[in-house]
């Protein structure tokens, strides 16, 4: 049910989500499911940008094993257009210099139908938009937040218009620049890498085969080339700001060009999907002190964003989504689900997969950009020594697939 911003009334709800994106509907979906009144509360609507968008969504999102079921049990998985995913079936990663390294994954290796699926931005909000539009004890109000009070008894949002939205639970859903976050006074770590992610969609001559590429180039940054379906692949060429703007100013026949170096012998000759579009977004590393506070809980961008080169960011959401719902789920009867022990429980089931990501991407982010030439053939090295290791790399990409 949609409530118009002009009202002004008292909402009363178990759980209050703020946020507009995926993690936001798919956590309100999850709560419901699981039995409890659900306010999701979102900004009004940003106009749409002039002109025709590219036919093939340039934001996409490499959702794994997690995402995958969580998104199957909602009844959402299924109700996007299937012709428009592509399965991961294998990753090949380069390194740099006269003798780059390598290392090769494979769904047949990590004992899996598949090892990803590339999903865009569009047809994931478009099915979750759909569910939301049917399901039971969901309330979504539109409308600007500019006041948060909790204490022991409960929280309370109130928007701009005088409406009061009164909850046991505020989750924080709201993006990397969360406004529940920065009422909570909780502190965090930012790190920028002065790179821009620059994307783009381009058609192949040659099949992908379902593999993903990536190539670490030090002084230019990540060049990363994942499968779409058909003879389609989306680019995300994580590059120093001074590249990605000329990259985005050169347009995207240029950028097609550029690309030729690393992807001509796999891929053949790239060109842009139309009507074209390149864009970009800044990189940086964003670490909250804590995921929780009186009555509040962070999830996804809010609680963490993660450098794109190992492209789970998204799936550390869904994780979020399914831990805290887990953990208000099995609470004992005489708590309530924002008390704040069962909070600290949340934030203790997430605390290993989310460090370890956060170290695992900042740390490699740093390696391939030192431009040293000992730690270039250690890293090649590296490469190199970890293909020869099935088990590391099954251990490796167990954590990938969400199965840990």
């Amino acid at each position: 049910m949609n409530m118009p911003s002009s009202s002004k009334h008292h909402v009363q709800t178990a759980v209050c989500i703020v946020g507009n994106g995926a993690i936001a509907k798919t956590a309100a979906l999850a709560f419901a499911q699981a039995g409890q009144s659900v306010t999701l509360l979102g900004p009004p609507a940003a106009p749409k940008p002039d002109g025709l968008e590219p036919s093939w969504d340039v934001r996409v999102y490499a959702l794994n094993h997690t995402a995958h079921e969580l998104l199957s049990n909602l009844k959402v998985w299924g109700a996007m257009d299937q012709q428009r995913i592509a399965p991961v079936d294998g990753m090949i990663v380069k390194g740099d210099g006269e003798q780059p390294g390598h290392l090769n994954f494979d769904a047949y290796g990590a004992h899996a139908d598949t090892l990803a699926w590339i999903v865009e931005d569009r047809n994931l909000n478009g099915a979750l938009d759909a569910a939301l539009r049917f399901a039971q004890n969901v309330h979504v109000v539109t409308g600007r937040a500019v006041a948060l009070k909790c204490d022991e008894h409960g929280a309370a949002v109130q928007l701009e218009d005088g409406t009061a939205v009164k909850a046991s639970l505020i989750v924080g859903a709201d993006g990397a620049q969360s406004w529940v976050r920065g009422q909570c006074d909780i502190g965090l770590d930012y790190k920028p890498y002065g790179q821009k992610g620059v994307v783009a969609n381009f058609e192949t001559e040659l099949p992908h085969h379902g593999a993903a590429l990536q190539w670490f180039t030090c002084t230019r940054g990540i060049v990363a080339l994942l499968p779409l379906p058909g003879n389609r692949v989306s680019l995300v060429w994580s590059a120093p700001d001074m590249l990605a703007d000329q990259l985005c100013s050169e347009g995207a026949q240029a950028l097609a060009d550029r690309l030729a170096e690393f992807a001509a012998d796999k891929l053949g000759r790239l060109t842009p999907v139309l009507p074209e579009g390149v864009r970009a977004f800044p990189l940086a590393l964003v670490r909250p002190h804590s995921l929780v506070a009186q009555r509040v809980a962070l999830i996804g961008d809010a609680a963490h964003v993660v450098h794109p080169l190992a492209g789970h960011g998204m799936n550390l959401g869904f994780g979020d989504v399914r831990d805290l719902v887990r953990a208000v789920t099995e609470r004992e009867e005489h708590r309530s689900i924002g008390d704040e022990r069962v909070l600290a429980r949340y934030g203790r089931s997430r605390r290993e997969e989310v460090l370890l990501m956060q170290a695992t991407t900042d740390g490699l982010q740093r390696l391939f950009g030192a431009n040293l030439e000992p730690l270039r053939a250690a890293r090649n090295f590296g490469l190199n020594l970890l293909d020869k290791l099935p088990f590391v790399k099954r251990t490796l990409m167990s954590h990938a697939l969400g199965r840990h």
